[in-house]
């Protein structure tokens, strides 16, 4: 089922087009990249979906109706740029914040409890914001995103500020919520957790939707047929009628293995396989598929040229 339709979506500030006749839509219990470069429109989009503004033309559908500003209290929105009180104990912060979004002080007080020893913080209870790093603001604020358990998410540039281990650790968390059915945007420049936790995509350029589906099935679309092939001890290419159908791109030696990259767009990989049993000892094989980082780039490239 599809929780949010955005429909022929265009946006317009004076002379700036943020948003362009944009479409998609997001499936229930999904975590949704919403990617672009700088400037590209996604800040425009989650304020609309915020109700913050509205389109100058199109729709946004929330579970098959249009958008309210009743389906808001819906939605948890983690913004980039954070917005707590340097000066308010981070406890009293909190609790205000919670209660923002309608929950009695006695249920808010409980489920932060809970978040703060879960994420081993409630010795910060009683400190200011304006001591803490940038990163354990991010913890608070992520907690009072979520903290109504909203059905839907929109978090923007959440890894910010945070080290690998509690990058992982939000990342943990975030699969949490999807598995309880909670649906989730994910814009963020970060491709490698785009890779990691999504499952659907869009990229905008420039105000339009340039790339837009599943994330594996968008990799394998743009495959270029390269291959990743381990073989014991050396390998020497003597057989030129076979080997003029691909190109090895690198060897390297590991130990006593020879790790070759192989490319060549009309060799099956049953066939390269068969070429390589008569030469050598496989000891792995497998297709490599190219990043969502590569993809970005590749895209918004060949969009910015035919603009």
């Amino acid at each position: 089922m599809k929780l949010v339709e955005i429909q022929h979506v265009t946006k317009t500030f004076s002379n700036h087009i943020a948003l362009n006749d944009v479409s998609f839509s997001i499936s229930e219990g999904t975590v949704f990249g919403l990617l672009g470069p700088n400037g590209a429109g996604k800040t425009t989009l989650i304020r609309i979906l915020n109700q913050i503004t509205v389109p100058d033309s199109g729709n946004v559908l929330f579970k098959g109706h249009p958008l309210t500003e009743k389906d808001v209290e819906q939605i948890g929105y983690l913004p980039e740029e954070r917005g707590l009180y340097k000066k308010m104990k981070v406890g009293e912060q909190a609790l205000y914040l919670a209660q923002l979004k309608g929950l009695s002080k006695r249920d808010a007080l409980e489920r932060l409890v809970f978040w703060f020893r879960k994420f081993e913080i409630e010795n910060w209870w009683n400190k200011k914001v304006e001591e803490l790093s940038k990163g354990m603001q991010q913890k608070i604020q992520f907690i009072a995103t979520i903290v109504h358990e909203p059905p839907f998410l929109i978090l923007d540039e959440p890894f910010s500020g945070f080290d690998p281990i509690n990058a992982n650790l939000l990342k943990d968390e975030i699969l949490a919520l999807k598995k309880k059915g909670t649906t989730i945007i994910l814009s963020t420049h970060n491709m490698a957790s785009v890779e990691e936790i999504c499952d659907d995509i869009v990229l905008i350029n420039k105000a339009k939707k340039i790339l837009e589906g599943n994330l594996m099935t968008i990799k394998h679309q743009f495959k270029d047929h390269r291959f990743e092939i381990e073989i014991e001890g050396d390998y020497s290419d003597s057989d030129m009628e076979f080997s003029s159908r691909f190109t090895i791109i690198s060897s390297q030696q590991k130990g006593t293995h020879t790790i070759l990259t192989i490319q060549g767009e009309e060799v099956h990989p049953n066939a390269l396989l068969r070429y390589f049993i008569e030469k050598a000892t496989i000891t792995s094989f497998k297709e490599i598929l190219p990043s969502m980082n590569e993809i970005f780039i590749r895209q918004v490239n060949n969009s910015n040229d035919n603009l």
